[in-house]
């Protein structure tokens, strides 16, 4: 996982190729410490090389996104895979998770 300061207190967190029972765990735990993280108020996770996300994959973003909720800080993904995008629709987590296109600030950056 590499993590990029994106702005003060905003910070992107690139996911794994895969998110499975292999690394979830450990993912999870990089997730939760950068939630637990005073310095980070808001969080994305760049999703954009994850070729395949399995339950486990999908419970370490869970399990982050209510550490955030309860900490009143936000997590989000972005630049979603369309096979990564179908999961998410078909078990309603796009409802629980705010999504975006691309990466925000490149975004802010091309314009």
């Amino acid at each position: 996982m590499k993590s990029v300061l994106v702005r003060p207190q905003a910070t992107v967190i690139q996911s794994p190729g895969s998110l499975s029972a292999a690394n979830a765990i450990k993912f999870q735990h990089q997730l939760n410490a950068a939630v637990l993280s005073d310095q980070n108020d808001s969080l994305l996770v760049d999703m954009g090389q994850v070729e395949s996300i399995d339950s486990a994959g999908l419970m370490a973003l869970i399990s982050a996104q209510s550490t955030a909720q309860r900490l009143n800080k936000s997590l989000g993904l972005c630049s979603v895979p369309q096979q990564v995008r179908m999961i998410l629709e078909l078990t309603q987590l796009d409802r629980v998770f705010e999504i975006f296109e691309e990466h925000p600030a490149l975004t802010k950056a091309a314009a």
